[in-house]
Order: structure tokens, then sequence, then C-alpha cells
């Protein structure tokens, strides 16, 4: 049997013959076809392509269905007119063209490596001398030639006409007005290069968001943050033939504040697909919205003492930035829960009493009216304002709400009537803070002779039962009523200070003063000379004492006399604590702690030394020649002393404090957070000549001593070798002096190991 085998991607045609040929051209034809059918091919996108001046690109080249080594070798040309040049190649560096070496050494023309069939043409700045013909070939590793062994693709690079100039919008807004982001395109027309353009924002420390995107097939993309605002009607695109491009944002809110960015990119539709050739990024400017909340005011104007059946009037005035842009809503309250009347922003007026009346007599003006004002409708009276602005498809919400600062209304009778008025003299802040309270009497239908007596209320939470304090008899006798508190009895004080005033005073207040504080005052008369008879008598409105109790804060501070110091110094490193919060340092005590690392930025710490809150001092035990003390040199200030330093002592030191605060009240003690100073450095310092006298001076001891002996030695041994022998024995006395000599030679090899041996010691 004979056949013929061809080999092609692993198919193996095998052709035999017994007794005639007939099937050979046959096989021989379809051999063939297969060989084309399956034979190299090398691709390169389709063409041609447009690239920017300036901007980088690639090219990738592809070969498949190959034969040999799984790596192949690619070389590229280009072709510009009749002219044909060496551009880069993967396996010879002296491929390029003379005029594109500069290049090619630069990097700016390179070949990239993909995998073992694949390589990407780069270019890193396009030049519009780079358009051409590029062609991207393989050599041939195949056992038969065919396919197609090189690809062309056809270049094409435009000059950068791209330019955007943002026009910069009005720095800040009012809330519910339009932010106009103005981005102006210009370019050359170029067929086949389509444009997009993004509006973006950065708001703070977040990553940029985009708002829409038009483009670059005359669609719109609405960034995932702003689909409601898109739907809601809020975002308008508007554009023209001069390259203005406008997006509009109605209805601005606080959260639209930030820095907005216009970015247009251009496009080639390659392959089916949109291919990014260029991107430009231009800030249009930051942009801040002014808060409804920021500008609303809200007062209570007008007199605010009248008589029974007076007709009360009080003033709401409003005031914000935008007002004409806003729908207010009115509500008077008094004592800041009893709704009165109230106005919506569309003018309407709910009606709860025919004795209450509201109007808007002017822009930003709502006068209260009520008619015949009897004594029970004395109290606060505040105003309560909601600002709603509309949005652009007509809904409103709800912009910022403010109520004013109450005001007292003191209504007297017509007989004699005493009106009080408490003001804050001194406001207590926080505990162990001093408090005033100034009541001032307002006397009608009384005589000036009469004498006034003032009783301190006190409610200590609303709805609670109200208490007395202390009282000012007519007499001016101080009298204590319900202060049970022995140990604070000369913290309290009232004392007359004019006519018709009174001072009332809590010097160091604590948390159990909480509450509402008022005064009552009473006009008394004389008359038989002997007994007082109260003719009548008026409360004032309340002064409350509120504050957050705030436990004492508290800092550590690391400091040393000196960082560097030399063996056997002393050194000493201080721990100061500052306090605020409270002056009162009996009340507070600390528990101290010193560790040290002896690597620098290390974690591993060990415990050095501590002292409790009591005093007492415990040590770790030390390995070191070196000790350490500890010293209390104030109510805030720990030193560390550290004696004789050795090597072992440098490093890091730090020290924690753990504050203990006794209550004034329970007398307990409650323990507070670790605080935790920063490191601070020691330095130990290597003593050179210390570390090297003591083996200098041996070694000199040493040598001297070795020298003498050495000496000595030979001088013994020259004196026995030099004796005179008889003369009748000279053959005697020259073999002797053989073995003598024999032996000198011994001694001295001897001396000579003895002396190394020394020296090596």
């Amino acid at each position: 049997m004979s056949g013929v085998m061809c080999e092609k991607t692993g198919q193996v045609l095998l052709i035999t013959h017994r007794k005639d040929m007939r099937t050979l051209p046959f096989m021989i034809t379809l051999i063939f076809t297969v060989g084309l059918s399956v034979g190299r091919r090398v691709s390169l996108p389709a063409g041609p392509l447009i690239r920017v001046e300036g901007e980088a690109l690639s090219l990738r080249c592809e070969v498949s269905d190959y034969q040999g080594p799984k790596e192949q070798e690619f070389e590229w040309k280009a072709t510009k007119g009749s002219e044909t040049i060496q551009v880069v190649s993967t396996f010879d560096s002296s491929f390029p063209d003379q005029s594109l070496k500069a290049r090619v050494s630069t990097d700016d023309i390179s070949v990239k490596r993909i995998d073992e069939s694949t390589v990407e043409l780069r270019i890193k700045e396009a030049r519009v001398t780079d358009s051409g013909t590029f062609t991207c070939s393989t050599l041939s590793t195949d056992s038969v030639i065919s396919g197609n062994y090189e690809a062309d693709v056809l270049l094409r690079v435009i000059p950068n006409t791209l330019a955007v100039v943002p026009e910069v919008p009005a720095p800040s807004v009012h809330e519910g007005r339009f932010i106009n982001l103005h981005c102006n395109i210009t370019q050359n027309f170029t067929e086949g290069i389509y444009l997009s353009v993004t509006w973006s924002v950065k708001k703070d420390q977040s990553l940029e968001q985009d708002l829409l995107t038009f483009g670059p097939d005359s669609g719109l993309t609405v960034g995932k943050n702003f689909i409601q605002r898109y739907a809601d009607g809020e975002m308008h695109l508007h554009m023209d033939n001069t390259g203005s491009y406008s997006l509009v944002l109605s209805g601005a809110v606080p959260a639209d504040q930030g820095v907005y960015v216009c970015t247009v990119k251009q496009w080639t539709r390659e392959q089916g697909t949109w291919n990014r050739i260029q991107e430009k990024a231009k800030v249009i400017g930051q942009v801040a919205v002014i808060t409804t909340a920021e500008s609303l005011t809200v007062q209570v104007l007008d007199s605010t003492i009248f008589n029974t059946g007076d007709n009360l009037n009080l003033t709401c005035l409003v005031s914000a930035d935008d007002l004409a842009a806003l729908g207010l809503e009115v509500t008077w309250l008094l004592n800041d829960t009893q709704v009165l009347t109230h106005l919506s922003r569309d003018g309407v007026v709910a009606k709860t009493s025919d004795m209450f009346s509201i109007n808007r007599v002017g822009e930003g003006e709502f006068r209260l009216e009520i008619h015949s004002i009897e004594l029970s409708d004395m109290g606060l009276y505040s105003c309560r304002v909601r600002a709603w602005i509309q949005q652009s498809w007509g809904k409103w919400y709800q912009a910022a709400e403010k109520t004013s600062a109450p005001v007292q209304v003191v209504i007297t009778p017509k007989g004699p009537v005493i009106g009080v008025i408490a003001r804050h003299n001194r406001q207590a802040t926080f505990s162990g803070s001093t408090f005033e309270m100034n009541c001032l009497a307002k006397l009608k239908n009384l005589s000036e002779s009469v004498a006034l007596s003032v009783i301190i209320l006190v409610q200590y939470g609303v709805g609670a039962p109200t208490r007395k304090l202390a009282s000012l008899s007519p007499d001016l006798v101080l009298k204590l009523e319900d202060w049970h508190e022995s140990s604070r009895q000369n913290g309290l004080s009232l004392v007359k200070t004019g006519n018709t005033e009174f001072l009332f005073r809590i010097q160091s207040v604590q948390m159990m003063d909480r509450g509402f504080y008022s005064c009552e005052v009473a006009a008394w008369t004389r008359p038989d000379g002997n007994n007082w008879v109260e003719i009548t008598k008026g409360e004032s409105n309340k002064i409350q004492i509120n504050f957050e109790h705030t436990s004492p804060s508290f800092d550590l501070l690391i400091s040393s006399d000196t960082t560097s110091v030399y063996p056997w110094e002393t050194v000493k490193i201080d721990c100061n604590i500052g306090v605020s919060g409270t002056s009162n340092t009996d009340n507070v005590a600390y528990e101290i702690r010193w560790y040290q690392s002896h690597l620098r930025e290390s974690d591993n710490f060990v415990l050095l030394a501590s002292v409790d809150r009591w005093g007492v001092v415990r040590k770790s035990i030390r390995n070191d020649t070196s000790d350490c003390s500890l010293e209390r040199l104030g109510t805030q200030r720990f030193v560390l002393t550290i004696h004789g330093t050795q090597d072992s002592d440098a490093g890091e030191y730090y020290c924690t404090a753990t504050p203990w605060i006794r209550s004034t009240t329970t007398a307990d003690w409650r323990k507070e957070p670790e605080i935790r100073s920063k490191r601070a450095f020691l330095n130990v310092k290597f003593a050179l000549w210390d570390s090297m006298k003591l083996p200098l001076l041996y070694g000199t001891c040493t040598s001297l001593s070795v020298g003498l002996f050495s000496v000595i030695l030979g001088l013994l041994v020259s004196l026995c070798c030099c004796r005179n022998k008889s003369g009748t024995d000279l053959i005697r006395h020259s073999t002797h002096r053989l073995i003598d000599m024999h032996n000198l030679h011994e001694a001295e090899a001897c001396l000579s190991l003895h002396q190394s041996n020394n020296v090596t010691k």
C-alpha cells in the first residue's frame, strides 16, 4: 500500500490506492480547497479609521489559523501616497525607518504584544502626518503557504479643532430659582465625527455625578440620581446652531450646590459600535444655593402690656431673601402650644374663635387682633411661619419653618394691679455657673407708699407642682421656704434692688436646679399701723434654667527635658493633664500609666510603671541596670524619671490617664474613658571612647608583657648556647654544638608559637 499524507491544522488526509489512482485528482483538489479555507488569516479593524491630532491611538493586529510556534512576529509599515516606510517590528529593533527612529526610541510609537497572536501599534500623540495606510504583516511559519499574511487599514488623523468654552454661572442662587449651565462648543466639520455633551456636578468630597448626556446618537441619557428630577420637568436642554448647549435646572434645592463641569467627547462609528476618540472637560463654575431657612426671620412687634377690656394687637414681621416667591403659612401660638389662629399660604383663615382675627397688612406683615382681652389671655405669644416654594410642575414643598421668640403679654385689671416681669440677669449655661433673675413689678392704681413682698416660685418640670423657694417679706426679712439644701444655703439670695425691683440669685447651680422660675409680688399696707394687709398680688412669667450636663473634657500632653542622652544620665518625661468643664480639682483623681517601645512607630509597647488614683505606685520588673521612678508635681502633672539610662531605654514613650470624677451630691466616684498622649522619642547615644578604652588598654599591656618576656628568654638562651667546651673533645664538642644549635632552633620555634598564642588571646 502506498499513500500521500497532508497535515493542516490538525487534519490528516490519507490517500491509498490498491489497484488504480482514479481518486487522486479529486483528493488533490480537495486538499487545495481545504488549505485555502483554513489558511493563515491576518486581520485589522475595518477602516477608514479617524483619530484626532494629539490624542493616543492604537491599531490591533491579530493572526489566526497558522502553523508553527505559538508566538508570532509582526511588522508594521505605513504607505503615504506612493511611499512606503517601515514603522516598527516585534523582533527587529533596526526595522523602523530613519524618520521614525526618534519617535520609536521615546516610545511615542511602539508595538505592544497582547498575546502570542495579537499585537497593538500604539502612538501616544498622533500627528496629522501619521495619516496613511498601515499594513500589518506576519512572517510565514506554515509548512504550506496559504491564507493572507498581511492586512491594511486606512488611518486618518484630523487636526484638533475642538474647543469648549463654558459661561460662568451666577455664584449663588436662591432656593427654588434656576441654575443656568451654558457650554459653547466649536469644531471644524468632519464627516463621520459625532459629539456628545455631558453635564456633571461634584459635591464636597463625593464623586462626580452625571446630570444629563446628549449624544452621540442625538439621544438623552439622564444620570441615575436625577431621573426623578428629569421626570418632574426640572431639567431642560437648549441648543442652537451656533454650538451653544445649555442645561437649565429649575427649582434649585440645597443639594444642588457644588462644582459643575461640562464634558465634550468626539466619537466615531466603527464596526457597529461607538468609539471615543477625544474628550475635553471644562469647569463651568461653582454654584451655592442660598436656603430659605438661612434668610428667614420672624419677630413679634408692638406693645405687650394691656388692661382688661382692651383690644390686643400684635404684628408678626416676616423677612427673607426673595420673599415674593415664597408662600407663607402663619400661625399664632399662646404659650407655645395653644393655636389661636392660622392663615394658610392661599390666604384662607382657620377660624378657632370669633375673638381672634388675623390679617395680612403688608408684604411679610401679619396682624393678630383679640377683642376685649381678659386676664386669661395673658401669656407668651409667638408667631410660627412656614415658608413654601412652588416647583416647576406646580407642586409646593416646605422649605423652612421658624417660630419667633415669645413675647410676654401682661394684662392688668382695672382695679389695683401688679404686673410682674421676670428677666434673665445671668443665665446658667452649665453646672456650677450662677443664675440671676430680675423681678420687676409694674404698679397700677396703687400708691407708691405700699410695701412689696416677693416669693420665688419654681416648677421643676412641665405639670409639676409649684414650690416656694424663698420669700422676702414687706419688712425685708428673708425666709428660705422649700429650700432644703443645707450645704448650699449660702448659695441662695434674694434682695430688693429698687422700689419695685428684686434680684434672685443661685450660685453654683446643679442639675437638680433645672426648672421654671417665677416671681410673685404682693402689695401690702398697714391700716392700723401694726399688721400688714395684702392688697393685691401678681405673678410673673416663667424663666427657665435648662442646660445640658456635660462631663469635663481632658487632654494629655507628654514632654521631655531632653530627647537625646548618654548612658548613665538621668532623663525626666512629663505627663500633663488639661481639664476643661470643671474647676474643682478636689473632685477629680487620675490613674497614670507609662509605656515604652524599643522600636519607633511600633505598636508593641510594654508597661513601665503606674500610679493609681490613691497614689500607690507599681513598677514592672526590669532586667536592666537602669531604674525608673514616678513623681507627682501637681494635681495634674506627673513625671517619669529614668536613672542611669542604658541602650535598652531608647525608644518611644507614651502615658495614659484614666480620670475618676466624684459626684458632688452622692460622693460616688465615676470612671471616665481613658485618654492617651502622643508619643515621645528618647535617643541614647553610643559612647565610642567608653566602649573602646578598656580593650585598647588590655591589648597594650598584653603586647608589652609578651615583648619583655621574649627579650629575657632570648638573653637566657644565648648565654646557655655560647659556653665554650674543652678543645680535646672537638668532635664531641662539635656534635654537642650541633645538638645545641638544634635545641636553640626548637626553642626559638616554641617562643614564636608562644608569642603568636599571646597575640591571638
